[in-house]
């Protein structure tokens, strides 16, 4: 059974990061469960193992903190729910970047509880949904926003960090960076959609559309 486990207010990094590695490290040791942890983090700036410096542009907006996770610069703030993932790849399959499609598949799932179509696209990491209301790119190619980021690492085969979904941050604070290293396309968030999501509405989805998206090899 997943531990499901939800903070009130807001979470700092260094806490949040503390707390994790705790628990990661128990999960491959046998002495704890398998976990998700739903929080919001105060207004900051992630860099992952492969962000470029030239990607921070507001680099005295927010804190900064360099991480080990997988991808480049990320947003956190009041208004996304961050879900930190703490799962067993033994017991689900050795395989991370078939992991990755199914913590993508889980965010898509979500995203359809409130009839909003979120997709994948080649050479971009997370959920993305198309804006044909607005401006095509320069070259013609039609306008998508992100709305989920992705950024995992693995230990002992045991996953932590996560995703990230906005549901109702402020999306000017992105602009501090090249969100993931991408430029041209935007950020959105459910509201921003116009849907009155809350962010008990979005913990309600993702507890509803887990099992679905991540088999275990037991059994």
């Amino acid at each position: 059974m997943v531990e499901w486990l939800t903070s009130q207010g807001l979470v700092a990094y260094d806490t949040a990061l503390s707390e994790m590695e705790a628990r990661v490290a128990a999960i491959a040791d046998g002495r704890a469960g398998e976990a998700i942890w739903l929080l919001e983090h105060p207004p900051l700036y992630t860099a992952g193992t492969s962000a470029r410096p030239a990607d921070l542009l507001a680099p005295d907006r927010f804190p900064v903190y360099a991480t080990r996770r997988g991808g480049q610069y990320t947003y956190h703030g009041p208004g996304q729910r961050v879900a930190y993932v703490m799962l067993d790849l033994n017991r689900r399959g050795r395989d991370v970047r078939q992991f990755v499609c199914h913590i993508e598949d889980w965010v898509i799932a979500t995203l359809a509880e409130f009839n909003v179509t979120g997709a994948r696209r080649p050479g971009r990491v997370g959920v993305w949904v198309d804006r044909p209301e607005k401006p095509a790119l320069p070259d013609g190619t039609p306008r998508e926003d992100k709305i989920a980021a992705v950024g995992l690492r693995i230990r002992k085969w045991v996953s932590f960090h996560g995703l990230s979904i906005n549901v109702e941050p402020d999306l000017s604070h992105f602009d501090g960076i090249v969100p993931c290293g991408i430029t041209g396309h935007g950020v959105t968030s459910l509201v921003d959609l116009g849907l009155p999501v809350t962010m008990d509405d979005v913990d309600v989805a993702l507890k509803r559309t887990f099992a679905a998206a991540f088999p275990t090899s037991e059994g």
